[in-house]
């Protein structure tokens, strides 16, 4: 997870856009992408095993986080991941 100062705050206003920079930097850095040239989403599916848990890990995070959008309790316990 990264955390962002003041300055470097992204211009990503939407909801789980921390989440969703830091899967896709997660992804990208991986050996799956890189060396391989696969697509991120094609190294998820294939559960690839140069990637990491922690890109898994945040993959299910942001899942959750876009869930919580849907969910109709989200006025009283907020956003997930936010």
């Amino acid at each position: 997870m990264k955390y962002y100062e003041e300055s470097n705050v992204p211009d990503d206003r939407r909801p789980c856009a921390g989440l969703r920079e830091d899967l896709k930097a997660c992804l990208l850095a991986t050996d799956c992408v890189r060396v391989h040239r696969k697509t991120p989403k094609e190294c998820l599916l294939t559960n690839d095993p140069s990637v990491p848990l922690e890109c898994f890990n945040l993959r299910t995070t942001f899942f959750e986080c876009k869930r919580s959008l849907l969910d109709t309790r989200q006025r009283f316990r907020g956003r997930k991941g936010y």
